[in-house]
């Protein structure tokens, strides 16, 4: 009897264990998943700002059908929030970059992923996004 019981603990403290490191390998995909879609709406948000602006006549504050002059200070925008880090590193007069680096680390690497979308006065380019 004694043998069973020890046997019934060991089996059940193996299982818990299994399923403590399935839980935190779950919550650590999530965590990505999510970081991962609040970095595009954010990049998705600042790039429709940026349409705005760019449609606005100068004189009510915008950029007069074109982006340059465009910064995230002039659409009324945060360079970084909880989800991570935003930049427009290319300004043309047609066309902008704009970047987004989130706080997770998706594959390991020790680098945070990367959000880039490519934005013209009427469309936003589908967005990359590098784990």
């Amino acid at each position: 009897m004694g043998q069973q019981q020890l046997l019934l603990i060991v089996l059940s403290i193996i299982i818990t264990g299994i399923a403590i490191v399935v839980g935190i390998n779950m919550f650590g995909t999530s965590a990505y998943q999510a970081n991962q879609e609040a970095v595009l709406q954010d990049v998705v948000t600042i790039a429709s700002r940026a349409q705005e602006w760019y449609r606005k006549p100068t004189v009510l504050g915008g950029g007069n059908r074109t982006f340059t002059g465009v910064t995230l200070l002039t659409l009324g925008l945060p360079t970084t929030t909880a989800n991570g880090t935003y930049a427009i590193p290319t300004i043309a007069a047609q066309q902008i970059t704009i970047t987004g680096t989130g706080v997770e680390d998706g594959d390991g690497n020790g680098s945070p992923l990367l959000v880039t979308a490519i934005v013209v006065p009427d469309s936003i380019r589908k967005p990359t996004i590098v784990p």
